[in-house]
């Protein structure tokens, strides 16, 4: 099963599709144009059932096959907003509203699913149900959680779920994918140090949040390097650090810090927690200073299936030829939310020598449609052959 014929025929068609909807981005769940693009051509494409209002503004298109015999039902899961980023591609199809764009390619992975579907309504080669999905807020607002919340996967019957995104330095519509952990949890800490502030020239009278801050900075590190199994991978990153004064003679009263901690498995992640608060605490204890944290828990880490891997990964080669194995990526994912439900698997498919995601000269690689689209399709029908 090499790149469908279909798709290279459709191939003008769904471009015009992306690029729509890359001159019309919108953020996190306020993906209501896009989520209306999707429902009308779901509907023109004769899908059975068209469902909106799960997640708030995501929505799902139900496809039956020839037959339903097997009893089979899968999700295929594409993402659909887009990142609060000033575009500088300098594309005739740029964004058109300012200070967003498609900078992580949520606009292709919509456009390949719609082709997806688009064929595999045509075609209706399998036995069982395929549950097209279409997520909202993606990029830090937990849609892939709402949807699940809302019963998406009990109303209807999903078994399993596959989801994919386009990965700059992948040659071009070639595919890699590992089992196990691959995209980390994204949990987030906010503390505030605070001191007795007073002039710079004389410390002796005051609890300087400034140098506490800095060996709290240094002691989270620590949790890494010597509180985690060294097999584990984790990150501890604290990237803002902002004061109560912005003088040069004057020692401030507070400082706050802001930070990610990212880890692959959920013991980890507790133990990650449970040493930031006490290496903060003690740590401003131990300079007379009071630490005041905030853990926001993010997206959890995803795993794929070890059976739906192998499955995903046997498709891939199918189409191009060839499935590498994906390195582990400390960046998340909240399919991650659809992968605790039910069994499933996540795929990347190659954008080529482009721009890295999450910047403003990014541009998912429209020729990696043929190759996407011919990887969802060919999911539902070797899945589900047709009896």
């Amino acid at each position: 099963m090499p790149v469908k014929n279909r798709f290279a025929e459709l191939l003008p068609e769904i471009t015009e599709w992306r690029h729509d909807l890359h001159e019309n981005p919108e953020i996190l769940f306020d993906t209501v144009r896009t989520a209306q693009v999707v429902e009308e051509k779901l509907k023109t494409f004769g899908c059975d059932e068209v469902v909106t209002g799960l997640g708030r503004t995501g929505l799902v298109g139900v496809i039956k096959g020839k037959s339903t015999a097997s009893g089979k039902v899968i999700g295929l899961r594409a993402d659909m907003d887009a990142l609060p980023i000033l575009e500088n591609t300098g594309v005739d199809y740029a964004s058109k509203t300012p200070g967003a764009m498609h900078a992580c390619g949520h606009d292709g992975h919509t456009a390949m699913l719609l082709g997806a579907a688009k064929y595999l309504a045509e075609t209706r080669n399998f036995d069982g149900t395929v549950v097209v999905i279409f997520q909202p807020a993606e990029e830090g607002g937990g849609g892939g959680k709402e949807m699940c919340d809302d019963g998406m996967m009990e109303r209807f019957g999903i078994q399993e779920v596959y989801g994919m995104h386009n990965w700059p330095g992948i040659p071009t519509g070639q595919f890699a994918i590992r089992p196990g952990g691959f995209f980390a949890s994204t949990d987030q800490f906010e503390i505030t140090v605070r001191g007795q502030g007073g002039h710079a020239a004389q410390p002796n009278r005051t609890v300087d949040p400034i140098v506490t801050t800095s060996s709290v900075v240094s002691a989270l590190q620590s949790i890494a390097s010597r509180n985690a199994d060294p097999i584990q991978q984790i990150v501890v990153s604290v990237c803002s650090i902002e004061s109560s004064s912005k003088a040069f003679n004057v020692i401030p009263d507070a400082v706050t810090i802001r930070g990610t901690i990212r880890t692959m498995s959920k013991e980890t992640r507790e133990l990650a927690e449970t040493r930031l608060k006490a290496i903060a605490t003690s740590t401003c204890e131990a300079y007379g200073a009071k630490a005041e944290i905030t853990w926001i828990k993010g997206y959890p880490a995803m795993v794929n299936s070890e059976e739906q891997t192998d499955f995903a990964a046997e498709v891939a080669r199918e189409v191009s030829g060839t499935c590498d194995f994906a390195e582990v990526t400390m960046g998340g994912e909240d399919f991650a939310y659809m992968l605790e439900e039910r069994p499933g698997a996540y795929i990347l498919v190659g954008n080529g020598d482009s721009a890295n995601v999450h910047t403003p000269e990014y541009n998912f690689n429209d020729e990696a449609i043929p190759a996407g689209c011919s990887w969802w399709a060919g999911i539902a029908e070797r899945r589900m052959p047709a009896a």
